[in-house]
């Protein structure tokens, strides 16, 4: 195989280290930009991922949720051969990419494909946010699903970032410190939300929107925005909250059937 076409194929197949039928790629975020390399990038918050050789389909491990284009360069680091889509002080461009979108459920386009309610992500952040804030821990939910399908370390083609989709300025104003701490993300997203539901008297239709889009574009448009992302969100996280709330209630309902039966 020659070298183009061996690049290309480490490249479309994230080859990446080979070990026993798997592949190591260190997904790594710096400020609040994602990038995949074959080793730890200087500088960046770098974890491993292990990629399967016998995988169906290209996993895309940016976290978008979305097709991701870009370079491919090629560094030497530390006496070795480094691939990695970062350009960093002395790499070389080697190829042009697109990785596809993942396949399953899209972030924000329609009500296709809404998975089922996920309880067992994080309940004690949950709980904790929604006991602290006032805010429904099923809208809290519903907008960490549509948001990022509970990826503490998701980052947006936008640049928001973490479990519940900050931006950096909106991370800053609620003093987190670690944007991709479940913790953090979790606890400022309940106190944004519950901003934006004092802003708009409860009316979770803005609300949604805001997030989604930003009180200004909002206030510009005097309701939710006439963009069909921001419309199509609106309505799966209503879809959402639904689910959530329904999934939420059923212990309830149990333990008070339960006491009503019980001698």
């Amino acid at each position: 195989m020659n070298r183009s076409r061996a690049v290309a194929v480490a490249l479309i197949a994230l080859s990446f280290a080979t070990v026993a039928n798997a592949r190591t790629v260190y997904r790594c975020v710096r400020d609040g930009t994602v990038s995949l390399s074959t080793a730890p990038e200087p500088g960046s918050r770098c974890t491993a991922r292990q990629v399967d050789d016998n995988a169906a389909s290209v996993p895309n491990l940016f976290g978008t949720g979305e097709a991701v284009s870009g370079v491919l360069y090629e560094r030497v680091q530390d006496g070795k051969t480094v691939y990695g889509t970062r350009k960093l002080p002395g790499s070389v461009k080697v190829l042009s990419f697109t990785l596809p979108a993942p396949p399953g459920e899209p972030a924000h386009e329609g009500l296709g494909r809404v998975s089922p309610p996920r309880l067992d992500r994080y309940p004690k952040q949950f709980r904790a946010a929604s006991k602290a804030t006032g805010v429904d821990e099923a809208w809290l939910r519903a907008i960490a699903h549509a948001e990022s399908d509970y990826d503490a370390m998701a980052v947006s083609a936008k640049g928001a970032q973490g479990v519940m989709q900050l931006m950096p300025d909106t991370s800053r104003e609620y003093g987190v410190v670690d944007p991709f701490s479940q913790d953090e993300s979790i606890m400022a997203g309940a106190r944004h939300l519950r901003a934006l539901m004092r802003r708009y008297r409860n009316d979770m239709t803005l609300v949604a929107a805001a997030y989604n889009a930003g009180i200004g574009t909002v206030t510009r448009y005097g309701g939710v925005p006439p963009y069909a992302e921001t419309q199509a969100y609106v309505a799966k996280v209503q879809a959402l909250y639904g689910n959530y709330r329904a999934a939420l209630d059923k212990p309830v309902a149990k333990s008070r059937a339960k006491a009503l039966t019980s001698p």
